[in-house]
């Protein structure tokens, strides 16, 4: 089965750039030795989501050139490629790579040319911060509207949810849906309070699963054809879930709750998404069937036209087109 799981196509919609940097590049770039940067970087099932973000402090401090962007871009679609991901969109957040002179295009270019040079299929995703500035993040928007449909195809909030509400946020999501911007929204990963207001803003949710015990607003997500990009181990690392048995993804999933597997940060957390894919079978009792159907919610739910998500769907059930 891990072979067969291995060779399937695949989709990937949540899945950071930062936490996607290899611990030999990271070794090649810092000077640190593997054994110390896997101690400071790869989660060790820390307490809560605000502990864990602190990892991305170490990894990005070393992708501040031109180069290194292109090489992790690059070397993470070559990863892709070898797992049979054959569409992924790829966020990260633009201004985090700026603090040593590089411009945003600068930024955006050297990543949108590593992910091309390497073949597989890609598109960007740009994020906003949770405890940022307001001209912070609509830097962001502008810049995504400037890329958008030349690499980039959404805008994102990402950050430390329970000590910054979405409500802070709102009005840059009136700024994208007034250009035009297509966005996903990393909410319900740590609690419940943001789910109703971002639903007016987005068909996409980062996490969402703590709406698992809530009736009310499974219904409102369901109602509103929103697709939870799912990350089960990565949720386990933040102590959201407390093990791959209990993960609600089973429950939403049997709901006909839309969903779809990411990885989140494959590096940080350790995970590839072809073991995601295993330890859900394993522990949840998922089908082959089921891993399928879920890539079809993610390709439904990717930022792209129709006819692309038509050659997906072929790829992903073996069509011919």
């Amino acid at each position: 089965m891990d072979n067969k799981i291995l060779e399937m196509p695949k989709v990937e919609l949540h899945l950071h750039l930062d936490g996607a940097v290899p611990l030999s590049l990271l070794e090649e770039f810092s000077g640190y030795s593997k054994n110390e940067i896997e101690k400071i970087v790869v989660s060790n099932n820390d307490l809560k989501l605000a502990d864990y973000l602190e990892h991305f402090h170490f990894v990005n401090k070393y992708l501040q050139t031109k180069e290194n962007l292109y090489r992790v871009s690059l070397n993470l679609g070559k990863n892709l490629l070898a797992e049979n991901i054959v569409y992924a969109e790829v966020r990260f957040a633009p201004l985090d790579y700026t603090k040593e002179g590089l411009s945003l295009n600068e930024v955006v270019d050297s990543v949108i040319s590593g992910f091309r040079e390497s073949g597989v299929k890609t598109n960007l995703i740009l994020c906003m911060r949770r405890g940022e500035d307001f001209s912070y993040n609509k830097r962001v928007i502008d810049l995504a509207n400037q890329y958008l449909g030349k690499g980039v195809v959404a805008v994102d909030l990402v950050g430390d949810e329970e000590n910054f509400p979405f409500k802070d946020y709102e009005y840059l999501f009136k700024l994208c849906k007034y250009a035009a911007i297509p966005t996903t929204i990393h909410a319900g990963e740590t609690g419940k309070r943001d789910i109703k207001d971002v639903i007016s803003y987005t068909k996409r949710i980062g996490h969402g699963i703590k709406i698992f015990d809530d009736d009310e607003l499974i219904e409102l997500v369901k109602k509103n054809n929103i697709l939870l990009e799912v990350c089960p181990n990565s949720n386990i690392d933040t102590k959201n879930i407390l093990d791959y048995e209990v993960h609600p993804i089973k429950k939403l999933y049997q709901l006909d709750v839309k969903v779809c597997i990411n990885t989140d940060n494959p590096v940080i957390s350790n995970i590839s998404l072809t073991e995601e894919y295993i330890n859900l079978i394993k522990y949840l009792n998922f089908t082959y069937d089921d891993l399928i159907k879920m890539n079809i919610n993610a390709i439904n739910g990717a930022f792209l036209d129709d006819s692309e998500k038509e050659k997906l769907i072929n790829i992903i059930t073996k069509k011919d087109f």
